[in-house]
């Protein structure tokens, strides 16, 4: 985190002697803040209301069960999760501002640190050491490599895909579908493991087609292609998982090339991703 210029404190409610036993005991040294009593997480609008909701006048609603087992937990609330937070990270510039939120579908889910750079970052720069694969086409020089090297049930990541074009080749960007041609895309085999969320594209330029006078968005330079993947955590999933020790991800990419003259046929290159899983820390 330092590298990339960030500053890293965690806000809990809870009091400081059990943050203290917690860092001991799992060896962190980043700030943990106690918020004892909620009022900053109050202040910040990020209270967990549905853990409220699971003791008030509406707890045997069907609605406000649902919504525990979504935003609080799978096996329902307890009164100590009364008064804490929405699980999601904020970054802040030097002045204190807010410039960015990152918030989750369901208490289970957790963007990774490197997912939130990479996100930071649109896809421009890589937030991970961790070893990638080279693939070469007749067009493309590509690296993939998972955003992080280990993930646990739920967290939120990136499978990266790092794309040099040859000389004089371009690849089509978002937008190029209005005009028939095919934008370069990821297909994932997910299945019931994972969930696959939105693709990252960095920006991109116009490209000018003189033949046919068209002005068409694709990438020429060297850019970078964030798949975002949620890792199942429910409980049916944990325990599906349990034993092993790394996950093996495939798909597709898809994209069509063409340099000044020629449009090339359209090509399909098969990745894979392969990731260590570790458990899930429920102290």
């Amino acid at each position: 985190m330092d590298d990339a210029g960030l500053g890293l404190a965690v806000i809990s409610y809870d009091p400081q002697a059990t943050l203290a036993e917690f860092a001991a005991s799992r060896g962190i040294t980043y700030t943990l803040l106690s918020d004892e009593g909620s009022v900053t997480i109050r202040r910040f609008g990020l209270v967990n209301t549905v853990a409220e909701m699971a003791f008030g006048p509406d707890r045997d609603d069907p609605a406000v069960a649902a919504a525990v087992r979504t935003y609080v937990s799978e096996v329902g609330a307890r009164e100590m999760m009364v008064g804490m937070a929405f699980p999601g990270t904020l970054i802040l510039d030097r002045e204190g501002r807010v410039t960015s939120r990152f918030f989750e579908d369901s208490y289970i889910e957790r963007n990774t640190v490197s997912n939130v750079l990479l996100t930071l970052n649109e896809g421009t720069a890589a937030a991970t050491e961790v070893v990638g694969t080279r693939v070469t086409t007749d067009h493309l020089e590509l690296t993939t490599y998972p955003g992080d090297g280990a993930i646990a049930p739920g967290n939120r990541f990136g499978l990266v895909v790092d794309v040099v074009p040859g000389p004089d080749m371009h690849v089509y960007a978002p937008g190029a579908e209005a005009m028939g041609y095919r934008v370069i895309r990821l297909d994932i085999d997910a299945g019931e493991t994972f969930r696959t969320l939105e693709m990252i594209y960095p920006g991109s330029e116009i490209y000018h087609f003189e033949p046919l006078d068209e002005r068409v968005p694709v990438f020429q330079e060297p850019f970078t292609l964030v798949q975002e993947m949620t890792l199942n955590g429910s409980i049916q999933a944990q325990q599906a998982l349990r034993g092993q020790e790394s996950l093996t991800i495939t798909g597709t990419l898809e994209y069509q090339a063409c340099d000044a003259a020629i449009c090339y046929n359209p090509v399909s290159v098969s990745l894979r991703w392969t990731v260590a899983l570790r458990p899930v820390v429920f102290r």
